[in-house]
């Protein structure tokens, strides 16, 4: 595919990044020379400096032959004329990054798409949806739904206390006979190396293991990996940002008790006159003073979602001795994901790593309908529907020539979702959940065609 990407900041560096990988043919479009000049010594991909919204920089990244252009600079205005002007020269699909939520929330009144941009993507709104998700289910550290939680991807560190910890996996199903979860990725403790689990993987503690479940089989995994399932009902938030108020307001809506701290006066009592439902504090939330007085050690969780990475993570980490059951960091420096068990906040997420995750779903060949990247992990979550031509259509699964670097998590079919296990055969219409290392991608993609 022919991509052009305007913007190399950390969203349109990750991205191209992510893509090179994948042997795409990708111009990054930037007027900041430094950040190109990295972008050029460390990518194969071509750089061209210049304004996204010109022409005549647009014609010369051959935006007529492109298959897709994606806007993620720093400017919500040129990220929609960028895709305005690339649909009008030719191109044939367009992204766009965009901070003002009020544009998802109103896609049905407005037509982007006659507009010449095909998708929207909000780092904010993607970033508040995460930290729903994680509250949901609090025990554990990723999550991830595929139409709407008929099968769900679980993260969890397993602790010494897992009834499976020494086990393998064959072994660990004999547990529960009537498997409702696959266990599809899993971390070392200490290693950088992602491993797809067999039957003789044995499950060891401090794995960071990715689970695929549909809802029964969420209890079952409480009980197998040790944790509690504790019930999240008072909440409070650090940052009155663009993420702090989306998630506080979602929170509010979903019957949350929500405490919000915010440091700037102005902004502090704009919240509290849009989030009638929301206490909202004006004070600074590094004061551990001000935590102890607005009873800190009386919530269910502890989210920190102010500009300042450090901030966020020293405030869950004052939580977290107050031994509050969830801790969620705001962080922008991705190098900090390798440090989140060790650091001792329970989730670090990054708003510009899920907008390219997001963005990246878009690139797959084949139907793919949701993708996600595992935080810390070398391996891809993708959903496919199975076409009349695709070749695992009528095939059961242990007979498939599928890559060892990859495996398939469940199926979602007439509205349910499946564990599929050996003996299952694909069907037209199946919605198949596969996890895979990036090497085995294309094989994947093949199959599904």
């Amino acid at each position: 595919m022919k991509i052009i990407i305007a913007g190399a900041g950390e969203v349109g560096f990750h991205l191209a990044k992510l893509l090179s990988y994948e042997a795409q043919e990708i111009t990054l479009i930037d007027t900041d020379k430094e950040s190109l000049a990295y972008a050029d010594s460390h990518l194969d991909i071509r750089v061209l400096r210049g304004d996204a919204t010109s022409v005549e920089v647009l014609r010369e990244a051959k935006v007529d032959t492109s298959d897709l252009v994606i806007g993620v600079t720093a400017s919500e205005t040129t990220n929609l004329t960028l895709c305005f002007l690339a649909k009008q020269l030719g191109c044939e699909r367009t992204i766009a990054r965009i901070s003002n939520t009020e544009f998802m929330d109103n896609r049905d009144l407005i037509k982007f798409e006659e507009l010449g941009i095909d998708e929207l993507i909000s780092p904010e709104e993607l970033a508040a949806e995460e930290i729903q998700l994680l509250l949901n289910q609090s025990a554990f550290n990723d999550t991830y739904e595929f139409e709407e939680g008929l099968l769900i991807m679980i993260g969890v560190f397993l602790p010494k206390s897992a009834p499976f910890v020494g086990k393998m996996v064959k072994e660990a199903a004999n547990i529960f006979p009537e498997l409702h979860f696959m266990p599809i990725a899993l971390q070392r403790m200490g290693t950088q190396f992602t491993v797809i689990p067999r039957g003789d993987t044995v499950f060891k503690e401090g794995d960071q293991v990715y689970f695929i479940t549909s809802d029964e089989g969420v209890d079952e995994l409480y009980k197998l990996t040790g944790m509690q399932k504790r019930e999240i009902k008072n909440v409070m938030i650090l940052g009155g940002s663009k993420v702090g108020y989306k998630t506080a307001r979602d929170l509010c809506a979903n019957k949350f008790n929500v405490k919000l701290i915010e440091k700037n006066k102005e902004k502090a009592f704009d919240i509290a006159d849009e989030l009638p439902h929301a206490l909202v504090i004006n004070g600074d939330g590094r004061n551990v003073e001000l935590l102890d007085e607005e009873s800190l050690d009386s919530m269910d969780a502890f989210i920190a979602v102010t500009g300042n990475s450090e901030t966020n993570i020293m405030s869950c980490l004052v939580a977290k001795t107050k031994k509050i059951k969830k801790t969620i960091a705001l962080v922008e420096n991705m190098d900090y994901f390798q440090l989140s068990q060790s650091i001792g906040v329970d989730t670090l997420i990054n708003k510009k790593l899920l907008a390219a995750n997001n963005i990246f779903r878009y690139i797959r060949r084949g139907e793919v309908l949701a993708l996600t990247r595992l935080n810390n992990l070398n391996a891809e979550i993708l959903e496919f529907e199975v076409k009349p031509t695709s070749l695992v259509n009528g095939e059961i699964i242990k007979e498939l020539d599928f890559p060892r670097e990859a495996i398939i998590g469940g199926v979602i079919r007439d509205g349910k979702g499946i564990i599929a296990l050996g003996d299952f055969k694909i069907l037209e219409g199946d919605r198949v959940v596969v996890c895979s290392l990036p090497k085995a991608i294309p094989r994947i993609e093949k199959l599904f065609l």
